[in-house]
């Protein structure tokens, strides 16, 4: 049965926590190139721009000794210009994986009912899985052993936007067992059924959860303080009520004061420096989020090796 990563629910603690162990273990080979997915093409359907996931992935897929065929919006509009069922039967006999970066949740979801090789959720609407696991991992590189011993002592408070980034690392953290304090406005919390399967994970992990609409009740005590921009791409048309429902929820040194002294900052970026986070924070010595985009090639090259190249 061919295996995808279209969410976290597809893998479980083991699987993340091989997957840490294999990203750091490449990472230490630093741009040393591997033939794990020799004679192996990887398809990049992208319907949105992109610069970390295009990347990581075509590097990584190139590092791995395979090749990348990058196809965009002019080349391939699913269920458009032809159906994803189609699209993803073709594909199959063509390719050994696909990485999808699409506007609809379901248009994932659908090449992986369809495709008989693996498909990676590079983005879409309602997850982000590959950059939570390169979040988790960063977590684990610069706290675990230093700071605490283990992911589960971790309080990481994502301030912002109940969007497909915080559904991804609300999954993760009920996994890992952590503790995740989650402050949007009123309207912007996160969907009912992610919080719901979270907690239903966490009964069996011990995972604890807050959901507020206060930023100084979530980042209290934190370890991780993480945000996203407040205006996502195709949500434009709502940027100006976005940023009057968002006012005070700005990562800045005031707010910071109420984490823990050694805190992390992460963001997935792009950032709207002035907006979501002042200069101040993610230029600052607690920002390791140049660190965590690094990361990004690293379990992205580790979720390869795990859907492709294993047996190598």
């Amino acid at each position: 049965m061919v295996k995808h990563l279209i969410t976290l629910e597809d893998f479980s603690k083991q699987d993340i926590e091989y997957l840490f162990e294999v990203a750091l273990s490449v990472k230490k080979m630093k741009r040393q190139k591997t033939d794990i997915l020799k004679g192996k093409s990887i398809g990049l359907i992208f319907q949105k721009p992109s610069n970390r996931t295009r990347v990581s992935f075509e590097v990584a897929v190139w590092q791995l000794g395979g090749n990348c065929i990058y196809l965009g919006p002019e080349e391939i509009n699913l269920g458009k210009r032809e159906t994803t069922s189609d699209v993803a039967q073709t594909l199959s006999r063509y390719l050994d994986g696909i990485v999808a970066r699409t506007n609809a949740h379901q248009d994932v979801v659908d090449l992986a009912k369809y495709a008989t090789i693996p498909v990676i959720n590079g983005l879409s609407d309602m997850y982000h899985p590959c950059q939570a696991l390169a979040d988790f991992l960063t977590i684990k590189e610069k706290l675990v052993k230093t700071k605490v011993s283990s992911l589960k002592e971790i309080i990481l408070a994502y301030i912002g936007d109940g969007n497909n980034v915080c559904h991804s690392l609300l999954l993760g953290a009920a996994q890992l067992g952590m503790t995740m304090n989650i402050a949007t406005p009123k309207g912007y919390e996160p969907k009912r059924e992610i919080i719901n399967l979270a907690r239903s994970w966490a009964e069996k992990t011990k995972a604890q959860f807050l959901i507020t609409n206060s930023p100084q009740d979530a980042v209290r005590g934190a370890h991780v303080i993480y945000t996203d921009v407040w205006v996502s791409m195709g949500q434009e048309t709502e940027a100006i009520e976005r940023n009057i429902s968002f006012k005070g929820f700005q990562i800045d040194n005031t707010l910071s004061l109420l984490a823990h002294r050694d805190f992390i900052f992460l963001h997935c970026l792009p950032a709207h420096r002035g907006e979501e986070v002042s200069e101040e924070i993610i230029d600052g010595p607690h920002s390791v989020v140049f660190d965590q985009a690094e990361n990004r090639l690293h379990i992205q090259k580790a979720i390869l090796i795990k859907l492709l190249g294993e047996q190598a």
